[in-house]
């Protein structure tokens, strides 16, 4: 792999034009596209096969015409008089029918659409229910409590709602134009001293948020680059690259909304990973394009070379993030399925751009490069078997990653235990982890879906807005009055559930036989004690079944949120097995090795778990107070370990071949822990500098489910660069010694060699060529400068290894023409 991707390399900075211009044509082509052909993205949370989604089949086969829960379009507008006063008051209830009267003016209405005062509704709602049921023999105090149940005004008579449905096929057919109706009639009405907010399905937004997240992170990691590289121009190479590859990708995410259903938040994972991803790969192969080019004065030579060594580290740690990713399908949720492929797809073009259009853009720069010095820049100029000839090169050898891998050598145990602990303490949070999907309920409070959510449950109950619909197929029960007493029955046995506040037929079918119960609970949807009721109905479903001789089947939006909760809480242990299985054959094959892949996934477990918890602290528990208390979105959990998985292996990659490359050419097992670390930790410490930074930004989101994503992979890409990577690793090695490297024969035959370490470029050096040059190959391994911060020997005179007298690898003149 790594000759091929050294060829790779030398012909696209070669043909520099026809790389670059084959980009902006996917670029331009795909933005064209996806233009043409998008559609609304939706936020359709199932999973064929749920017994929600049975219910449901159930549903529509008795009542034909019945839409899905997540098909119908509705909107509810609550409104509210000031403290101390009612709706029926005068002065407010004509208020309140100006404002029923601007939003009857809204477009796209359903024909059957009735827009009342719900002072007026709740009276001539109460007549009828009460009046019905007593004249079917039903008592009055049932009658009373079923209409107190539905009334659209609260008991104190202070919050009312207007609720209706929009005639279209699905909430996203609804138009931004009525949608900017509505708000405009609640904000009229809101001049006059009521309150007024809005929810519900057909007023949802599906408009992707701004980028003020990516700026934010991108603005860091131009900081950390500028550190890293000491030149603007290179600083900006890895930013631009990784632009184009989230570009390409979030257009094509929009773009697939043609074929597939896709969610609102699917782009902004895609941008987020895609752009953490994209700007580290191109910096890797960038600090090793500037590291071989103090070996060689032949630039092409030089990006081949980086290509070949950092390029297949590159490939190997992006299809780990792509396999992680498309594993998401196995779970079988549609949705989670469009994000992981989706997400996979745009870190697959951040790893083509990083090994195609970087060399590409390095063949236009040339010389410029590495222009735009802003600071001086040092290397590491060659082994640790050389001698030091001088107090610079003892300083530049001696970088923060040395001192670091030598401190953790010397006291191994105590760092070791050190960051178990850390990491141990902050997983046991994980076992109180709540999942939920998200609501209005637990919307930002900054919009007005939230506070119409508020005011709901404080004037009705939050049961309120979490309604279980139980469906009755009475077909079997006998005649017509038989499958009326059995609807009847199976009515009093929902309401005698535990948190059921109220139960009532609100349907029956033409025939009499088929029946929709709506039970009210006492809890609101993400609270377990609803969670609780669910299980009960259907842990007594079967006996209510035969006792009534009906099928009953629970669904509802809430019961479909449910269902699909308890899927994915179930998925995580195996999708986890699943990772980690996979992870331990990868490194295997990597490192040649039983006990560093081992070492490398319960790192990796330990730095997911602690990742977990710590989110379980902040954002279901609200410990610190940085964000209100609420259950953990479902789809994060499983999301995080996908991706972490992927970024850990990045790290362990481009870590640990570094200690691996100078152990195999005959440096000790601890002192190849420390050369590992004087060549590879200050760029790993950038990159994960870099990831943090950007997860970190996207916290600033005003969407739950992104902030907790953004919150979380921030974290574990902290803990396990630098708490698992840089600390319980090295220890673990200095403690393991030789034993790290220990692989029976019969398992090195069977692997396969991926040859990460770029080892046959070595290998394959034509026979008279320079030692610094070859035909497709490259100097001793041992012998590389440092992949941290470098720069170009054209622009930094000082950073020759032969000045101040120190010996050094010698190079060859620089071919004319290149500067």
């Amino acid at each position: 792999m790594a000759t091929r991707l050294y060829r790779l390399g030398r012909l696209a900075y070669r043909r520099w034009p026809v790389f670059i211009a084959a980009w902006l044509i996917a670029l331009v082509g795909i933005a064209g596209l996806s233009a043409a052909i998008s559609k609304p993205m939706q936020d359709e949370f199932s999973i064929p096969g749920i017994p929600s989604e049975q219910a449901q089949t159930l549903q529509q086969e008795l009542f034909p015409g019945a839409k899905s829960a997540y098909d119908g379009a509705g909107a509810t507008v609550v409104v509210a008089a000031p403290e101390g006063h009612t709706l029926a008051e005068p002065e407010y209830s004509a208020k309140v029918d100006a404002l029923v009267a601007d939003l009857r003016d809204t477009p796209q209405l359903s024909q059957g659409a009735q827009l009342v005062n719900p002072v007026t509704a709740a009276a001539a709602q109460r007549k009828q229910v009460v009046d019905g049921a007593v004249a079917a023999g039903q008592p009055r105090d049932v009658a009373e409590a079923n209409a107190a149940a539905l009334s659209p005004l609260s008991p104190d008579e202070r919050v009312g709602t207007i609720t209706w449905n929009f005639a279209v096929d699905k909430p996203t057919d609804v138009q931004k134009a009525t949608q900017d109706d509505v708000n405009a009639a609640i904000a009229d009405a809101r001049e006059t001293g009521l309150t007024v907010e809005v929810n519900g399905s057909g007023m949802q937004s599906f408009e992707l948020p701004g980028g003020s997240s990516e700026l934010i992170g991108i603005a860091v990691a131009a900081l950390v680059l500028v550190l890293t590289f000491g030149s603007l121009v290179a600083a900006g190479l890895p930013i631009v690259t990784a632009l184009v590859g989230v570009g390409i990708g979030a257009l094509g995410v929009t773009g697939a909304t043609a074929f597939v259903n896709v969610g609102s938040t699917t782009p902004i994972l895609a941008t987020m990973l895609g752009l953490a991803v994209g700007i580290d790969y191109a910096l890797f192969i960038l600090s090793r394009y500037r590291a071989e080019l103090q070996r060689t004065g032949d630039r092409e030579e030089a990006v081949g070379l980086a290509v070949g060594r950092a390029g297949s580290a590159v490939v190997f740690a992006g299809l780990t993030v792509v396999i992680a990713l498309a594993a998401l399908s196995v779970v079988g949720i549609p949705l989670l399925t469009s994000m992981g492929i989706a997400a996979a797809a745009t870190v697959l073009v951040a790893v083509l751009i990083a090994l195609t259009l970087l060399p590409a853009v390095l063949g236009l720069l040339k010389s410029k490069a590495f222009a735009g010095r802003v600071r001086a820049d040092r290397i590491v100029a060659g082994g640790s078997d050389e001698p030091v000839t001088s107090r610079r090169q003892l300083h530049d050898r001696e970088n923060g990653g040395v001192r670091w891998a030598q401190r953790v050598g010397r006291h191994p145990i105590v760092f070791g235990l050190l960051g178990v602990v850390l990491l141990g303490s902050l997983t046991i949070p994980v076992k109180d982890l709540h999942l939920a999907l998200p609501t209005d309920s637990t919307a930002s409070t900054e919009t007005s879906a939230r506070r119409a959510a508020d005011l709901l449950d404080g004037a009705f109950g939050p049961g309120r807005s979490a309604p279980i619909l139980l469906v009755v197929d009475a077909r079997e029960a006998g005649d017509k009055a038989a499958a009326g007493k059995a609807i009847g029955e199976v009515t009093a046995w929902a309401a005698r559930q535990g948190d059921v506040r109220n139960a009532q037929v609100i349907a029956l079918n033409e025939a009499g036989d088929g029946a929709q119960v709506l039970i009210t609970p006492k809890s609101g949807g993400d609270d377990v004690a609803t969670e609780n009721l669910l299980a009960d109905l259907r842990d007594g479903q079967a006996e209510q079944e035969r006792a009534t001789g009906t099928t009953l089947g629970v669904t509802g939006l809430t019961a479909i949120q449910t269902d699909v909760s308890e899927r994915l809480s179930g998925a995580l242990v195996p999708y986890l097995a699943i990772v980690v299985g996979l992870a331990f054959v990868l490194l295997m094959m990597v490192f040649r090795s039983v006990l560093v892949p081992l070492t490398a996934t319960i790192g990796f477990l330990l730095s997911v778990l602690a990742t977990l918890g710590l989110t379980v602290l902040v954002f279901q528990e609200g410990t610190f107070g940085l964000f209100e208390a609420a259950p953990i979105m479902s789809f994060m959990p499983i999301l995080v370990i996908g991706i972490v998985f992927g970024l850990a292996m990045d790290y362990q990659v481009f870590l640990v071949t570094r200690m691996r490359e100078a152990y195999v050419h005959g440096t000790s097992a601890t002192q190849s822990v420390v050369e590992g670390f004087r060549f590879s930790a200050r760029v790993v410490t950038a990159a994960a500098a870099i990831m943090i930074s950007v997860f970190a930004a996207f916290v600033l989101q005003d969407q739950a489910l992104i902030q907790s994503i953004g919150f979380a992979l921030a974290a574990a890409v902290l803990f396990d660069a630098f708490v698992v990577r840089m600390t319980l690793i090295p220890a673990v090695m200095n403690l393991l010694g030789d034993k790290a490297w220990w692989l029976p024969g019969w398992l090195d035959r069977l692997l396969p060699n991926v040859d990460v370490e770029g080892e046959s470029l070595t290998r394959h050096r034509t026979p008279g060529t320079p030692e610094g040059t070859t035909d497709g190959t490259a100097a001793d391994p041992d012998t590389d400068p440092d992949t941290d911060p470098d720069s170009d020997p054209d622009s930094n005179p000082d950073s020759d290894p032969e000045a101040d007298g120190v010996g050094g690898p010698a190079r060859e003149p620089e071919p004319a023409g290149i500067r």
